[in-house]
């Protein structure tokens, strides 16, 4: 019998290659500040050879907010394809260290595992160009027996959305999760990634998930609208629960009629990586431990605001000591 989760994260698994560099080292690259743009293995190494010092650690967002829950105190697990290469091993060991359920494909021939080349800028800002390799190439076959129906709610990052093989994935996934009774979840991950798929998105939403994170940027770009009310009208009137974080702004949660807004905890900010993914983690934990939508978002920026206060995109002080 496989093990009860609280939540199961689904999203590509790839390594943090981390570096500070400042804004002429963008336009050297050729990539837009505050992005997250998908590049080819010749490109990402041409990226690694011009990056100075970096700080390598397992990332991906889903597997980042999968952290996040293991962190708090959650039983949390990630499915993700890696090649069986010493990037892939170090993956999968990092996250498994970090208390997290790891599953998902092993591949032994094609593409190597997938990285992500972060680039932080002096005013704390961060642009991801990424090489998904193996992760690209997650499919039906990698979704293990048994654990989605574990899950009391399983977790989607959007960036899969792009893939036609990750796509039947979640499809399967939410077929598994909706025979099972429990909860699916989706965060719109990047206002390209909006872009490129903005009906099925909506289609998604309205008609699959339940719970669904977003950023203000990326809301507004799903209803292609400047008018930040009349976005968060229009997502709170497709799913159940709804999180939006809003920078300095604090975070505005909705689950029907209830409304709350949480201010943003006060912190230095050093690097923005994983503050989406680490108020997911919060959130994620608090609504699967019997908290109001009032103490789960308090979750989230706590989470939030330790993550940004260091680099790198995972916790490394105890969440748990932070909350109480």
């Amino acid at each position: 019998m496989v093990q009860p989760l609280d939540v199961l994260t689904v999203g590509n698994a790839l390594v943090d290659v981390i570096a500070r560099e400042n804004d002429e080292f963008l336009e050297l690259v050729g990539v837009v500040k505050n992005s997250m743009t998908m590049v080819d293995e010749e490109t990402a190494l041409r990226i690694y050879d011009l990056m100075g010092p970096a700080t390598e650690v397992s990332g991906g967002s889903a597997a980042n907010t999968a952290v996040g829950v293991a962190a708090f105190g959650g039983n949390a697990g990630f499915i993700g394809r890696t090649r069986d290469d010493q990037v892939g091993d170090f993956f999968r060991h990092d996250i498994e260290a970090a208390g997290v359920r790891c599953a998902g494909g092993i591949t032994t021939e094609g593409l190597a595992t997938g990285r992500s080349y972060i680039i932080v800028t002096p005013d704390a800002h961060r642009t991801m160009c990424t090489y998904l390799g193996a992760a690209n190439q997650l499919e039906v076959a990698d979704i293990p027996t048994g654990l989605v129906e574990a899950a009391a709610i399983t977790y989607i990052e959007g960036y899969l959305w792009d893939q036609p093989a990750a796509k039947d994935a979640i499809r399967e996934i939410g077929d598994r999760v909706a025979a099972a009774g429990n909860q699916f979840a989706f965060t719109l991950s990047d206002s390209f990634c909006v872009d490129r798929n903005r009906e099925e998105f909506l289609d998604l939403i309205e008609h699959r998930f339940d719970i669904v994170f977003a950023n203000e940027a990326e809301l507004c770009s799903l209803f292609q609208t400047d008018d930040f009310d009349a976005a968060f009208e229009g997502i709170r009137a497709r799913c159940d629960v709804v999180a939006v974080t809003r920078s300095e702004k604090g975070s505005i949660l909705a689950r029907g009629e209830e409304i709350v807004e949480i201010p943003a905890a006060p912190t230095d900010v050093v690097d923005t990586t994983g503050a989406g993914d680490l108020y997911a983690a919060g959130v994620l934990f608090g609504l699967t431990h019997g908290m109001s939508l009032a103490e789960s978002g308090q979750h989230g920026a706590i989470a939030a605001a330790e993550v940004i206060s260091h680099v790198g995109a995972r916790p490394v002080t105890d969440l748990r000591t932070l909350i109480a």
